[in-house]
């Protein structure tokens, strides 16, 4: 997530600057030949501009559902932040008086479950974009934490060796210890150290967790539809193509009767760069968004959620040595 103001013109200009430099190249090749004489290359611009409104439509969808993957997984995590809360003093107060042990025992496997979550939805996926040159360059500015440490290294912090070695075993970490919570609460139960309402009350809490998990895991294996990505792409690349054969002639009138005429030709290349680069950038900010927890500057910052919730439980067991907040790095935080 990207925590400052805005992003930088300049900023934004190095993240585009390969396209700029293709848009250019695209650009200058039929103004340099229509120069050299090849007139015919011109063609009407009204069939572009029909092009360029279906482009722009498709362009608005994509951004449109981007953000609402990008919004829906905000709220989740907002869930989570609510939930755990909810879930921290709930458990504290219904069994601290008979087994103080083990509320510290669930409340370091809540924050696993947390860890476990945020490692898996961070594993690519073969449809998003850190792999991009584009991604991978900028992702440099900043870090992510999932790459910097390992999973099993990070439960040591939360879980017994037993416990750890046994949850590193399943496919589905995070499933697994909410299981071991809801097994954990029904042998409780069993002792009588909860009676029924609060029995009810906390596995209530652990299915939300279950709810909000599976949403999250939702968006992260559920792409933004292949048959919609795959024809703005075409139709946005045909846009690119025959913008600048559709202004060249235009462009090319300006200088007529003046001391310009023959020269004003040239005027195509930086028009033509201008409309595509809009276009281009527009759905590159849509693709930037598509896919909330893949590790890009404008991700739902999963780890620093997870952090703060770890502060907000260690806090209600009167604990003094917290964890230090996850700051930004270069305005971005994960």
């Amino acid at each position: 997530m990207h925590s400052g103001k805005k992003f930088g013109a300049v900023e934004f200009m190095i993240w585009t600057r390969r396209s700029i430099y293709v848009l250019t190249i695209f650009s200058a090749i039929p103004t340099v030949l229509y120069f050299l004489g090849w007139k015919f290359l011109s063609i009407p611009w009204q069939p572009i501009a029909i092009l360029g409104t279906a482009v722009a439509f498709i362009v608005g969808f994509k951004n449109n559902a981007s953000y609402s993957r990008l919004w829906e997984a905000r709220q989740i995590y907002g869930s989570i932040i609510n939930d755990s809360r909810s879930f921290g003093y709930v458990l504290r107060d219904a069994l601290a008086g008979a087994n103080p042990g083990q509320v510290k025992e669930m409340f370091l496997r809540h924050y696993a479950w947390l860890t476990a979550l945020r490692f898996q939805l961070r594993e690519p996926r073969v449809w998003e974009n850190m792999g991009t040159v584009q991604f991978d360059e900028y992702s440099k500015k900043y870090d992510i934490p999932e790459r910097l440490s390992k999973l099993d290294e990070e439960l040591k912090n939360y879980l017994s060796e037993n416990e750890r070695q046994y949850i590193l075993s399943k496919k589905n970490r995070a499933t697994q210890l909410i299981a071991n919570q809801s097994k954990e609460l029904s042998e409780a139960y069993k002792k009588g150290e909860i009676n029924d309402f609060q029995w009810t009350q906390i596995n209530q809490q652990l299915v939300k967790f279950t709810d909000d998990q599976g949403k999250a895991e939702r968006i992260k294996n559920f792409p933004y539809p292949r048959h919609f990505s795959t024809i703005t792409t075409y139709l946005l690349l045909l846009f690119i193509l025959f913008v600048p054969f559709g202004l060249i002639k235009e462009v090319d009138k300006l200088g007529d009767g003046t001391a310009l005429e023959g020269w004003t030709v040239w005027f195509n290349i930086p028009f033509s760069l201008l409309v595509t680069w809009c276009f281009h950038t527009l759905d590159s900010v849509g693709e930037a968004s598509v896919n909330p927890f893949e590790g890009s500057p404008n991700d739902v910052p999963i780890t620093q959620i997870s952090r703060t919730i770890e502060i907000d439980m260690r806090d209600m067991l009167d604990e003094t040595d917290l964890p230090p907040a996850i700051g930004a790095k270069n305005n971005i935080v994960l």
